[in-house]
């Protein structure tokens, strides 16, 4: 059972599933666009929910040559 000295306090550790469980559907669907507009699979959003790929990722599409962009 976590407590305040586990890194948890208990009032909290109820949430902390369905908080995370909001937070990436609320992250994952407006990439789920940015990657379907630049070319990429939308799948490929799935990985925002995921912590520290999810900052390789941004950089990756940030610096990248999108497939809409090589279609022009």
């Amino acid at each position: 059972m976590l407590g305040p000295g586990h890194g948890m306090p208990m009032s909290f550790f109820p949430f902390g599933p369905f908080m995370w469980l909001v937070f990436a559907i609320v992250i994952v669907i407006p990439f789920w666009a940015i990657f379907s507009k630049a070319g990429y699979s939308s799948w490929l959003s799935l990985l925002m929910a995921i912590p520290l790929v999810n900052v390789i990722t941004l950089y990756v599409l940030a610096f990248s040559r999108w497939p809409s962009q090589r279609k022009t």
